[in-house]
């Protein structure tokens, strides 16, 4: 195992004749999967002939996302970083011990140059095996408040990106890090929404004059919102003005369907496979607050109320909605407040109006989001002493006026 080390030291590293080779942790929910795949487009965008691999467990959808993609998945053991486990949580050492080491073996056997954390649990045993290997590794973190994983993780490396500038008030004392924006995928990330409105709304049967409003849950759906929905479904039965679309995760759509009892306002899917077309079909969002939703909305400029998750972790999604709220782009609603009724309140104003939508929308900071997969590209490149091509230039979204939510 000596001798195999030693092939990969920082010699090997720096050689730019040799085929890019990466590991990248993220798994668990979507927010950390996705960012994790746009990055490795990113990466085959400067070298095709890159090696990439995922490394994950076998608990989260990276299971199911990540060989789509065409990846490779290597799975470990790892248990969260959760004080929710009681006394299991004694046992985050030695799982992060073990799950170090079996990523060390992964890295080795891959050939990685650069182990890179996404976030979430899955993410810190590839740091600490990129450690234990003598490898490099760079940490990106998705939030506005830095989740417990990347707090540990962010003690290994010096190198750490973040998806806003707010989280660097809560990085460890003395770690510096660069904004980089949140990777989006590529259909998202090149979206126009005003471009694509009319064929996306064609794609979800909205008329033209009738205003969408689209419930997105995040990856697995989410109860209160689709609740909301339903109640606010309810209210608007008899509207021909208004359409909802409801995206409910898969274990809950057959009992949403049935609570709608073909109600002509609402349609309910498991999943939204192109999301490109929800957002250019939409006039308004309703969604929780996780961090790649909320640079979306900010990259697109789409008007939206945030629900953030009151369970997350440090009430990240609090702050990951302020960065919108704050800058009114966004209406911030609690979650135990969202009902129905409340929603009608909120958003029935906003949807009469398409000069304040469009007031929203011009609010939002799009940043760097669009290019931000080829910026934490670069600096994974730079990270290994390759010199990396330039990033593309920011194409600021269109900031859509009045007009087009009427066409």
């Amino acid at each position: 195992m000596r001798t195999e080390h030693g092939n990969h030291g920082t010699h090997a590293n720096h050689d730019p004749a040799r085929p890019l080779s990466v590991v990248i942790g993220a798994g668990g929910t979507g927010g950390h999967i996705y960012p994790g795949l746009a990055l490795a487009e990113a990466l085959r965008r400067a070298d095709p002939r890159a090696v990439i691999s995922f490394v994950g467990t076998e608990r989260g959808l990276e299971t199911t996302l990540i060989p789509q993609a065409g990846y490779r998945l290597h799975t470990v053991d790892m248990i969260p970083f959760d004080a929710s486990l009681g006394a299991r949580r004694y046992l985050l050492p030695a799982a992060l011990l073990r799950s170090g080491r079996d990523c060390r073996e992964i890295l080795w056997a891959q050939g990685a140059q650069v182990a890179v954390g996404m976030g979430g649990y899955p993410s810190a045993p590839v740091i600490v095996g990129a450690r234990m290997a003598g490898l490099p590794s760079v940490v990106h973190e998705s939030n506005a408040v830095p989740g417990r994983a990347n707090r540990f993780a962010a003690r290994l490396t010096p190198h750490i990106a973040l998806a806003f500038d707010r989280t660097r008030e809560h990085l460890p004392a003395g770690r510096s890090a660069q904004t980089v924006g949140m990777p989006l995928v590529g259909a998202v990330a090149q979206l126009d929404r005003a471009a694509l409105r009319a064929e996306a709304r064609r794609h979800f049967a909205v008329p033209d004059g009738v205003r969408l409003l689209v419930f997105n849950g995040g990856s697995l759906g989410a109860a209160r919102l689709t609740e909301a929905a339903v109640e606010l479904a309810g209210r608007w039965r008899h509207r021909t003005d208004r359409r909802l679309l409801i995206k409910t995760g898969p274990a809950a759509l057959a009992q949403v369907r049935a609570a709608l009892d073909g109600n002509p306002v609402a349609h309910a899917v498991a999943y939204l496979d192109r999301m490109d077309f929800a957002y250019a079909a939409a006039d308004l969002m309703v969604c929780r607050a996780g961090a790649a939703t909320v640079a979306e909305l900010s990259s697109l400029r789409m008007p939206a109320v945030l629900v953030p998750y009151p369970h997350a972790p440090h009430d990240h999604q609090t702050h990951n909605a302020r960065v919108l709220s704050d800058a009114g782009a966004g209406l911030l609603l609690p979650d135990g407040e969202c009902t129905g009724e409340r929603l009608a309140a909120l958003v029935e104003p906003l949807l009469a109006d398409p000069a304040r939508l469009a007031a929203m929308a011009q609010a939002a900071d799009p940043g760097d989001h669009a290019r931000a997969a080829d910026l934490l590209a670069a600096k994974v490149l730079r990270v290994i002493g390759r010199t990396p091509a330039p990033a593309p230039p920011v194409v600021p979204a269109p900031v859509p006026g009045p007009a087009p939510y009427d066409r």
